[in-house]
């Protein structure tokens, strides 16, 4: 089909990209990310106009953090954005001239790791998205599976625990409190406040109390055999574990691809994983495993999952 434009709306940058049919960006244009809906659609608009100079563009897809409608055009609700019921594809679209595809942006991502990253050669495949949240994205037979009314693999707001840690969606106990970048922060502090003598580097990497905690101090701190940091990174594994493994029983996928900021630690936060995993799978000492491995085009995979998601054809034909 050519050339498309992927667009991915960060919470400070607006990037927009032209990809071609291998997944190859082939350039760039960013924006900063404005406060308003509107002022939102203009960067947009911008960013792609910024990006298709000096090339022939035949679609625009975007990744929106926010449940989106199968059609594929109207963001029902986004937790970071007042967008209630936005029309985003109509109003781009007449904004821009181009055919224009809204895609939730952990399903960008899946997609495009499974087109061009880790998922390439595996039919059915679960991606999971570690970072600030909990995203995820499904695919079944080739195909990216969005549920009936579009909304589907929210995987974060699964409720692990009743009547637990209150979320940011309103709910209690959903998955994302327990395994996600929030959560390692919170494990963290909570330890160097209980025993800081276990803490020192990881205490030594910020300002010396547990409130100055960030999760690059956690990284740095849990490679250098920091106590606190390794287990809190065991924490938020045995509850990633335990989470895939339910969806092991839901899916039954070949592998999961785990990607997001915390992937980048690699072993770190994989292993752990993979053994929590296992202890937690119904019958795994006598059934099939699946892979678990790491996503392989960082920030990227949203983007060109978006780029390469405006060529597929409308999933409601």
């Amino acid at each position: 089909m050519g050339l498309t434009i992927g667009v991915d709306i960060g919470g400070t940058k607006i990037a927009a990209g032209v990809v071609d049919e291998e997944g190859n960006i082939l350039s760039t244009f960013k924006v900063p990310t404005p406060t308003t809906p509107e002022a939102i659609v203009d960067a947009i608009a911008s960013a792609v106009d910024g990006a298709r100079a000096g090339h022939e563009i035949v679609g625009v897809g975007i990744g929106a953090a926010g449940y989106v409608n199968r059609q594929r055009s109207t963001v029902y609700f986004a937790p970071n954005i007042d967008w209630r019921q936005e029309p985003l594809k109509e109003k781009v679209e007449a904004r821009v001239g181009l055919p224009v595809v809204v895609e939730n942006d952990a399903n960008a991502a899946a997609w495009g790791e499974y087109r061009f990253g880790a998922g390439k050669g595996h039919r059915n495949v679960i991606c999971i998205t570690l970072g600030t949240g909990l995203g995820g994205g499904i695919i079944i037979g080739n195909k990216l599976r969005r549920g009936h009314f579009g909304v589907a693999a929210e995987f974060g707001h699964i409720r692990m625990v009743p009547d637990g840690l209150l979320c940011g969606c309103g709910s209690q106990g959903c998955w994302e409190q327990y395994a996600s970048g929030r959560a390692l922060v919170r494990y963290a502090k909570q330890r160097a406040n209980a025993t800081p003598e276990r803490a020192e580097v990881l205490l030594a990497l910020g300002d010396g109390s547990p409130d100055g905690i960030e999760g690059k101090h956690i990284s740095m701190a849990a490679r250098q055999g920091d106590p606190v940091a390794v287990d809190s990174y065991r924490e938020l594994a045995r509850w990633a574990g335990a989470g895939l493994a339910d969806l092991a029983s839901l899916f039954d996928p070949s592998a999961f691809i785990v990607g997001g900021g915390l992937s980048d630690e690699g072993d770190l936060v994989l292993d752990p994983i993979r053994k929590s995993y296992k202890r937690w799978l119904v019958g795994g000492n006598w059934r099939p495993v699946a892979d678990v491995i790491a996503a392989q085009l960082g920030n990227e995979a949203g983007l060109v999952g978006a780029a390469d998601l405006a060529r597929e054809p409308d999933p409601i034909m």
